[in-house]
This record gives C-alpha cells, sequence and structure tokens, in this order.
C-alpha cells in the first residue's frame, strides 16, 4: 500500500510575477508557471509516480498546474476533482492591489498583520484560519479516504490551502504555519500510515 499524498502549489501566476494579491481572482499562469509545472511532473515522473485520482481547486492556474503534471506522468486522462474549497485564501478588499500599494494605504504594519497572522482576515476576506475551516474538513471526507486506502493522490492548490493542510499534517501551530514558504511548482510528498498520521515527507527542491 502506498497511502502517497502528493501537493503541489501552483505554478508561478500572472498576479504573482506582478506582486498583486490574488486570492479567488482566476488569473493564468506565466510562462516561467507553465515550465515551474512541467518540472513538477518530471520530477514525480523521475520518482516513478503514479496518480489513483487528482483534485484541484475551481481556479485556473491550480488547473493547468494539476494537467502539466497529469501530461508529464503520462497520465492525461485521469480523474481530476475540482473543489472551491481547495481554492487560495480570499484577500477580500485586497483581492487585485499591488502588495507596495496596499502598505501605502493601511500601512505596513497593517498589511503585514493581515498577510501573517494566522486568525486576523483582511477587510472582506479569509484569515489562514477561515482557510483551514474549509480545507481540512474538505480533506477528511473527501481526499482522506482514497489515501487510507492505500492510493497515490495529487493535489494541486495554492499557497495558503496548501498551509492549511501542512498544518494539521505536521501538527504546526498558527503560529509556525505562517511563516512557512511554499515555493511554486515543488511537489511535496507524504507517505501515511494506516491512521492517518504521517510516515515520511520529503520536499523534491532543485
Amino acid at each position: 500500500m502506498s497511502r502517497t499524498l502528493v501537493l503541489v502549489r501552483h505554478g508561478q501566476s500572472e498576479w504573482n510575477l506582478k506582486n498583486l494579491f490574488t486570492g479567488w481572482r482566476d488569473v493564468d499562469l506565466t510562462e516561467q508557471g507553465h515550465k515551474e509545472a512541467r518540472e513538477a511532473g518530471a520530477k514525480l515522473k523521475a520518482r516513478g509516480l503514479k496518480f489513483d485520482i487528482a483534485f484541484t481547486s475551481a481556479l485556473i492556474r491550480a488547473q493547468k498546474t494539476c494537467q502539466h503534471i497529469l501530461d508529464a506522468v503520462g497520465q492525461s486522462g485521469l480523474e481530476t476533482i475540482r473543489d472551491q474549497a481547495l481554492n487560495e485564501r480570499d484577500y477580500g478588499d485586497l483581492s487585485g492591489l499591488n502588495k507596495d500599494d496596499a502598505r501605502k494605504k493601511w500601512g505596513e504594519e497593517q498589511v503585514h498583520v493581515w498577510r501573517r497572522s494566522y486568525d486576523v482576515p483582511p477587510p472582506g476576506g479569509e484569515s489562514l484560519k477561515d482557510t483551514g475551516a474549509r480545507v481540512w474538513p474538505y480533506y477528511l471526507h473527501d481526499l482522506q479516504p482514497h489515501v487510507l486506502r492505500g492510493e497515490t493522490v495529487l493535489v494541486a492548490a495554492h499557497g495558503n490551502s496548501l498551509r492549511a493542510l501542512i498544518m494539521a499534517l505536521d501538527g504546526k501551530t498558527g503560529e509556525e504555519i505562517v511563516k512557512l514558504e511554499l515555493g511554486t511548482g515543488v511537489p511535496i510528498v507524504y507517505t501515511l500510515n494506516a491512521d492517518s498520521t504521517v510516515a515520511s515527507k520529503e520536499v523534491l527542491e532543485g
């Protein structure tokens, strides 16, 4: 039984490149982002990984990343479930704003609190805690059963939706998880025990 869970943050998006708050805005990958997603697939292929099912968000940057990975491992037609439960954190009134402009408007300290605190949401948006409140139940009810049946599961999603998952899998505190940086297009491979605890974790960088 493999009981393998692979998490991948989408490749660089157009708004990552422009330094804009993206959240639920549906923006595409850059050329670099497409390249990062294909490279993620190549790394997983080199490990001999084959997937039984894939999950992604309702946003195109994660969906295209997922498809690039499946193409690379020779599973282009694999069943892929899309759900907004895996969407990026909703940045509310910050969405679409340049991060430097937001600092000018609200002050550097306030914007830092919104970006890097665990439970303080920006106006009209979600905190990381709020994001976890939708991500974790979805994982428990929809993703984890596949993994515990011995399947290999791919999740292509977003920085904050994946942080919420990693927080629970790794047993991190809110203070610890907000400091975690997730590279675009970098696969994280978990192997779970039968009781759903983590047996091993590997980050496929470089």
